[in-house]
């Protein structure tokens, strides 16, 4: 089933903190303004059937002509005069929406590096969860500090994000949330819906989708721009081993595997899943497993390796990378693999948002030479090709 998907982008502000003569998203960056970045990006994807900008009444006329100049076809946009908040310009958006749109997402016209991928997140996880918005992990240590600027705490930063945009929902929360909540003011539409007690979402953003907001944003945009127009593709190798033993169970690519024997390990010792995360992260320059889950952290006890596949990918979203393929030998005596490689190779696409004929996992014996060969232990071999996502 499709959903239809219309964005909309508020883009009716003037930017004052960029010290310019000129609304900030008319501002020139690299070939086109600002805000045609920004509406490019939604042009290209396949979600989007309609995008709505949201601008000043007074600057209307301008935005046509700069839409006809940079971009031509205007059929798939819609131009409506924004309120006095941003929040006033969103509901300005809504009023605009066709009645078969299905998932709404709404984006800062001032942030044009927005990559597909983190677009497609935000609708898929709409499309499923309800709501939805990008976010990347706080890295920092944060201090909070008093009037006269001392330091008086120092602010844990797990499960701490930056908000970004795309924010995206099943239109009717959304209008639901405008309707009970919408003379309050908020920040985001994510606040907006939180406070209505709607879930929302959090998916991997990406570090390069900034909002331009200073005039060192600028700078920062076009370095983000030339790289992306030189990033390559990233390969990357992965190995693991772990030891067989009674009273465990044989987990491979998530799968259960039956079998007298099982791999010991602070997780659940799934070798192939922990080869493949060690090949994302040699990709991704991002060193080891044991560098992101230690075995001295006990919230990683017995823990299903396909959870820390999932956040590994998330990780590569980030450095708006995704998995174009990967290549894995699982080296094993016993039992026989065959029959459960398509369901390793199902569980490790769903995981890596791939499709499983990009996965390819091979079984094979050493022989009865080595540890693996006299039953032991098994190891795992995992190559990689990380794509760039936008």
């Amino acid at each position: 089933m499709t959903f239809s998907a219309t964005v909309i982008i508020p883009a009716a502000g003037f930017g004052s903190r960029m010290k310019l003569d000129h609304p900030k998203q008319f501002h020139q960056l690299g070939d086109a303004p600002i805000l045609i970045h920004t509406i490019r990006a939604f042009l290209q994807n396949s979600h989007i059937d309609r995008i709505v900008v949201v601008i000043a009444s007074d600057k209307i006329k301008q935005t046509r002509e700069i839409l006809a100049r940079y971009i031509g076809q205007l059929d798939q946009i819609t131009l409506v005069p924004g309120g006095k908040r941003r929040q006033d310009s969103v509901q300005e958006g809504l009023k605009a929406l066709d009645q078969g749109t299905d998932i709404v997402l709404v984006h800062d016209g001032a942030r044009p590096l927005v990559s597909q991928a983190v677009i497609n997140r935000c609708y898929e996880t709409a499309v499923i969860e309800g709501a939805a918005i990008a976010a990347v992990p706080v890295k920092d240590t944060l201090k909070k500090g008093n009037a006269a600027s001392k330091v008086i705490d120092t602010v844990e930063r797990e499960n701490l994000w930056h908000a970004q945009t795309p924010q995206a929902a099943r239109r009717d929360l959304l209008v639901e949330a405008f309707r009970k909540l919408g003379e309050k003011d908020v920040t985001d539409e994510s606040s907006l819906l939180e406070l209505a007690g709607i879930p929302v979402t959090l998916v991997a953003g990406s570090e390069n989708n900034i909002k331009i907001t200073h005039q060192e944003d600028l700078h920062l945009a076009e370095r983000i721009m030339q790289n992306r127009a030189n990033r390559i593709p990233r390969i990357g190798h992965g190995f693991d081993a772990h030891r067989l033993v009674e009273n465990r169970k044989l987990v491979l690519g998530g799968i259960t595997v039956p079998h007298s024997l099982g791999l010991t390990g602070h997780s659940d010792a799934d070798v192939l899943t922990h080869a493949l995360c060690d090949a994302i992260l040699g990709a991704l320059g991002e060193g080891d497993i044991g560098q992101h889950f230690p075995d001295s952290d006990r919230q990683f006890s017995d823990i299903y390796s396909i959870t820390l596949l999932e956040r590994v990918m998330d990780l590569a979203a980030v450095h708006s990378y995704s998995l174009a393929n990967c290549d894995i030998t699982i080296v094993c005596q016993a039992p026989r693999l065959a029959p459960f490689l398509i369901k390793m190779k199902a569980m490790l696409a769903k995981t890596c948002k791939t499709e499983p004929g990009r996965i390819n996992i091979k079984a094979t014996t050493t022989e009865k030479m080595g540890f693996t060969g006299r039953e032991e232990g098994i190891s795992c071999h995992a190559v990689v090709l990380l794509q760039p996502s936008s």
